[in-house]
């Protein structure tokens, strides 16, 4: 059984239908990534999974089903959301942000966690005591990721990591983001315009249309295929 397994998810907003029927999986440690156009149903698939808007079908993590359920119930059972835009706590400071992270948590090893996330992403231990409203769009994108993982997931739900940095900072987070992954394991279900450095990161794909799933495959399928070429990747 997967760690994820989507079937037949229709959401929308109000009587505005966005997804017409997705059939996915995430599997334990796997990297996913969702692709497609503006419009097309990424972020609306993230939210419903999430808990944040209401959704038709079957959605269940680690063999238990998630419809119905809020977004607090879902952190405790190993799944974190970083939205676009970031989410971040803009009055709290970095600290405080990466403390709320652990709220489900009672163990003895969030201090050591934090400090653990100042050396994956060394500007917010310089900035620990700083509001995360006063810092840069990348520098408020690593602690957004920190702070999902704060919390040890068993999934990740990452929305747009790229949007609204420069290409170096989005190359640096990326290659902290694979980093953790690897080290911990952690499963990520990713929606990226970026779909090059997406289909570099992840190990499978979805490619989104309209709120259906127009074709999937491996990485490396879906960067070989030519008509994925032309609309998504700029070859």
């Amino acid at each position: 059984m997967s760690l994820l397994e989507v079937q037949g998810l229709r959401a929308g907003y109000g009587i505005v239908e966005v997804l017409f029927g997705l059939d996915f999986e995430v599997d334990t440690g796997e990297v996913v990534v969702v692709l497609g156009a503006n419009g097309s149903g990424k972020t609306t698939t993230l939210r419903a999974i999430s808990g944040m808007l209401p959704a038709r079908g079957a959605v269940t993590f680690n063999g238990i089903s998630l419809l119905g359920k809020s977004p607090d119930e879902l952190v405790r059972l190993g799944m974190a959301h970083v939205p676009q835009g970031r989410g971040t706590i803009t009055d709290l400071s970095v600290d405080e942000n990466l403390r709320i992270g652990a709220f489900t948590r009672k163990d003895k090893e969030i201090d050591s966690d934090i400090e653990r996330w100042y050396e994956v992403f060394p500007r917010l231990g310089e900035r620990h005591a700083q509001s995360a409203g006063s810092m840069s769009g990348g520098e408020q994108q690593m602690l957004a990721i920190a702070r999902a993982f704060m919390s040890r997931p068993k999934l990740l739900l990452l929305d747009e990591p790229s949007l609204g940095l420069a290409p170096i900072i989005t190359q640096g987070v990326f290659e902290r983001l694979r980093e953790v992954t690897v080290e911990t394991g952690t499963a990520v279900l990713l929606v990226e315009q970026n779909a090059n450095l997406a289909l570099e990161f992840a190990a499978r794909g979805y490619v989104l249309e309209a709120g259906q799933i127009v074709a999937q495959g491996t990485a490396e399928e879906l960067q070989a295929d030519t008509a994925i070429q032309d609309a998504y990747l700029g070859m």
